[in-house]
């Protein structure tokens, strides 16, 4: 017997449905309204409070993180999710085929340098390690769906050359200002794009220094999306942020193309979030 306060499947149906419009609309550029798109979803649904409504986003947040699809900023991936949930967002993929075209559109769209007005707004704190959540809910959706179909929109948009010069160059800039705000114009002058001028195998991408004018090896990884979504890191980079865990930097970019914000990872990166021993994917 059903619990209580289980989501019958019409209710879990219109969820999904109203999610991924949302999640196409912002894709696309286009405008929308989340209050209005909850109160409208709301009379759909038997006495669901906004709360519990608000954990559904999250799960279907998670479900899209395990597919390598991206997500709608402010819905952050939350696991232990129904199974019925994860079948319904792939049955509506599978019978939405333009979900797929559009998320493709909108990892390959070239980015320019954004024109960020204070700096000073730009780092933020990480997002929270969530890997034993992470794990846990991987067991699950695989059981629960075994012909699932990874999509690659993560993978993808990491490959996207123009957004990761671009991220690159801003850094350059929120690192000269970081400096010159210190007092140490000298340093600042010092800072060089290394990927650009020793190529990009080094492990890094930005020479840039401390205060103290020890040098501050810094690995840029940029998205367009939400402050959780994954990045991959290649073998050289991993190994090089092992052994530099001192001096190394993983500046992470996130939601670049709207509001760019930064975080900050010093170190080993398997201490921060859990790394794929194979894809060297990095996930919160």
């Amino acid at each position: 017997m059903a619990r209580p306060d289980s989501w019958s499947e019409q209710e879990v149906f219109a969820t999904v449905a109203d999610y991924m419009r949302m999640l196409t609309l912002e894709l696309t550029g286009q405008s929308y309204n989340k209050a209005e798109h909850r109160r409208k979803l709301l009379a759909k649904l038997n006495n669901r409070s906004e709360a519990a409504v608000e954990l559904k986003h999250q799960n279907i947040s998670a479900v899209l993180q395990e597919l390598g699809c991206v997500w709608i900023c402010g819905y952050k991936p939350r696991s232990n999710y129904q199974q019925a949930l994860a079948q319904c967002i792939e049955t509506w993929i599978n019978q939405h085929p333009e979900f797929d075209q559009i998320s493709l559109a909108a990892v390959t769209q070239p980015a320019v340098l954004p024109d960020v007005q204070d700096f000073s707004r730009l780092l933020v704190a990480p997002p929270t390690s969530r890997k034993s959540e992470i794990n846990e809910a991987t067991k699950t959706y695989s059981a629960a769906t075994n012909q699932a179909t990874k999509r690659d929109y993560v993978a993808r948009e990491a490959r996207n050359a123009a957004l990761g010069l671009a991220g690159e160059q801003l850094i350059l800039e929120y690192e000269d200002y970081r400096l010159r705000q210190a007092g140490k114009k000298v340093l600042a002058n010092k800072i060089e794009h290394v990927s650009s001028t020793q190529g990009d195998g080094l492990g890094y991408d930005v020479l840039s220094f401390e205060e103290s004018g020890k040098e501050r090896f810094i690995e840029v990884k940029t998205t367009a999306f939400a402050k959780e979504t994954p990045f991959f890191a290649s073998r050289n980079e991993v190994n090089f942020a092992e052994a530099r865990a001192e001096q190394f930097y993983l500046y992470r970019l996130f939601e670049f193309k709207k509001s760019p914000k930064l975080f900050a990872l010093q170190g080993d990166l398997k201490l921060h979030c859990r790394l794929d021993p194979v894809s060297y994917v990095c996930i919160f």
